[in-house]
């Protein structure tokens, strides 16, 4: 960021009165700019005991299979961004339930929060969409565990497993923590009480 929105001025980055972080702010008509972390959002879509996974047509993790997700749009909350998501890239019609929340990962590395709702699929008409090379349905020994994209897609399909075989499903929290050396680190911070299974 070089210019001012407001003004065409050039920007200063530097701690503005009252801030303990620097900013980018306009010294002509005061303005400060301030870059916070993107909100990513996603369903579990699932059908009896399988879930839907959409494999990625698009960088980054190209080829690889993740949950239907994707970055909220401005005007939309996290569930009506997440259900959209999973009908611009799988095509899919889900219904959710007033406890749908499932997952929330917090990647501050990266300045993301990732949080998953899961879903009943309406019915099976479902088609991949442009960011998808396929859609398909998988019961946890048919996931192709190893080309998963992205850690908190494989956190989420563990954990939803483990609670389909004890038939709760409880809210969880997640930090990522990512190391110099590209390992990542996942760590639990916050664990509610478990929702009933929703056939229930």
């Amino acid at each position: 960021m070089k210019y001012c929105h407001h003004c065409a001025a050039p920007l200063v980055y530097r701690i503005p009165d009252g801030d303990d972080k620097p900013r980018h702010c306009c010294d002509h008509c005061s303005s400060i700019f301030y870059q916070n972390p993107k909100n990513v959002v996603g369903t579990v879509p699932i059908y009896g005991e399988k879930v839907l996974l959409c494999k990625r047509a698009i960088q980054p993790r190209l080829g690889k299979w993740t949950l239907p997700a994707g970055y909220m749009e401005n005007g939309e909350s996290s569930l009506v961004g997440a259900i959209r998501e999973t009908a611009e890239e799988a095509g899919a019609l889900v219904s959710v339930r007033d406890d749908s929340l499932y997952t929330l990962f917090n990647l501050p590395k990266i300045n993301q929060v990732y949080m998953f709702f899961r879903a009943e699929l309406a019915n099976l008409d479902f088609a991949a969409g442009v960011e998808s090379l396929e859609v398909a349905m998988f019961t946890e020994a048919e996931i192709p565990w190893d080309e998963i994209a992205f850690p908190v897609v494989k956190t989420t399909l563990e954990h939803y497993f483990d609670d389909l075989r004890n038939a709760s499903f409880p809210v969880r929290m997640f930090d990522i923590h990512h190391g110099e050396n590209r390992s990542i680190t996942t760590s639990l911070i916050n664990h509610s009480h478990a929702n009933s299974n929703p056939k229930d």
